[in-house]
């Protein structure tokens, strides 16, 4: 079975880009597919009304929805395989931009919007970094010029990735990343499927519900604004 990432910040386009290739793979493949978000999400039904194929989702509520992916991933696997399907398609809500959800074993697929400035992807270079493959979206929306600079952006993130521009409603320009997909290896070993980088430091006393604001009401990694370095307080 294949494991297919993708990531990447809101309404950019990541369900259009998946749809794209549920449509073009599900003659070769029995595509599944599961959608990690925070509160609602409807992309399980519609996918699943639109191709008839299996789905799922999972709400995060008050964890970090990359988190919930990597705690959920292992289940996830293991479903698509009682399913017979042999290509698993997960979606993250990527919210953070810190957090990058992609797995060893994994094809990795950062989606990006090419109205959403071109000092962007900037802003989120570790989600791009571990990408294997950038797709932008809404390129038809954006001048040449627009367009290359936003390109020099992701490169600059991430020298080697590969960069596919696509309206992703009608699917233009995203024949690479079919290809790239159908030719992915197979997860070999499930269990010995990891995270590709490091996630951000620990869990902090604010990610535990203390509402106080201020450095000096809280413990464990802290930062205060004239100290770029994080701190560690207490025992």
């Amino acid at each position: 079975m294949k494991l297919l990432i993708v990531a990447g910040p809101p309404s950019v386009g990541k369900t259009a880009v998946i749809r794209q290739v549920i449509k073009e793979l599900s003659s070769k493949f029995k595509p599944s597919y599961l959608k990690i978000d925070v509160v609602r999400a409807f992309e399980d039904e519609e996918l699943r009304e639109e191709f008839g194929i299996p789905t799922r989702k999972t709400y995060s509520g008050d964890v970090c929805p990359d988190h919930m992916g990597i705690l959920v991933l292992a289940d996830a696997l293991a479903w698509a395989v009682a399913v017979d399907s042999d290509l698993l398609i997960v979606e993250s809500a990527g919210l953070c931009l810190r957090c990058t959800p992609y797995t060893t074993q994994s094809l990795g697929v950062v989606v990006l919007s090419a109205v959403s400035g071109s000092k962007a992807p900037l802003k989120m270079a570790p989600m791009i970094a571990l990408a294997d493959v950038a797709v932008v979206t809404k390129v038809d929306l954006v001048s040449q010029a627009e367009k290359e600079v936003y390109r020099e952006g992701i490169l600059s993130a991430s020298p080697d990735i590969e960069i596919i521009e696509t309206n992703a409603l009608q699917g233009s320009g995203l024949r690479f990343l079919i290809n790239k997909i159908r030719d992915f290896p197979d997860v070999e070993d499930a269990g010995t499927v990891t995270l590709r980088g490091t996630p951000p430091l620990g869990v902090c006393t604010v990610c535990i519900g203390k509402k106080e604001i201020g450095w000096k009401n809280h413990f464990g990694v802290i930062r205060t604004l004239d100290n770029a370095d994080p701190i560690y307080r207490g025992d």
